[in-house]
């Protein structure tokens, strides 16, 4: 449940990340599935909350694995929120404001490999990959020059958004067939 609503929010920013990208443009439609999603994740978690009540205590093992999970989650955040504010504060010092963005995205993609290895799921190892992918490839161009920066805003905006999108419809999935076993 508080996955889903991690994931309802940083869709959101995401998607006003594309949007503050397109806004000058007639392809800002191009985001509305984001926000959609957003409710269906959101509709879930309360489902899924109300639904947990009926599920048995865990066990003892399970609280403490549980407990042990969420603090490695907590020092994996900080880590990110570190290497977020690290990120920003270099590319400003090297009179490069406009790359902000990707480093923020930068961070994000590196907080999945950590956890990956703590929650023992393969799927954050993907997509970790994917938005390191696009936030790597949003500086080069930002770079090169080969983008203006509503464009870079677009393309990490979109690209971040498929990610948590994604990641929000795995794990109704993935609890779905937890329930149902």
């Amino acid at each position: 449940m508080t996955g889903l609503i991690m994931m309802t929010l940083t869709t959101l920013f995401w998607t006003g990340t594309a949007f503050y990208g397109l806004m000058d443009t007639s392809y800002w439609w191009l985001i509305g599935i984001f926000p959609g999603a957003c409710i269906f994740f959101i509709y879930y978690a309360i489902e899924l909350f109300k639904a947990s009540k009926h599920l048995p205590m865990p066990s003892t093992a399970e609280q403490e694995d549980a407990k042990k999970r969420g603090k490695l989650f907590g020092i994996i955040c900080a880590a990110e929120g570190m290497g977020i504010a690290v990120g920003v504060n270099v590319v400003r010092i090297l009179h490069h404001p406009e790359l902000q963005v990707p480093m923020i995205a930068l961070a994000v993609g590196l907080h999945f490999f950590p956890l990956a290895k703590v929650f023992k799921r393969k799927m954050d190892y993907y997509i970790g990959l994917w938005t390191t992918a696009i936030a790597l490839l949003a500086i080069f161009l930002m770079l090169d020059h080969e983008v203006t920066k509503s464009t870079m805003f677009a393309f990490t905006g979109i690209g971040l958004a498929l990610a948590t999108t994604y990641y929000g419809v795995n794990m109704i999935f993935v609890t779905r067939r937890a329930f149902a076993s």
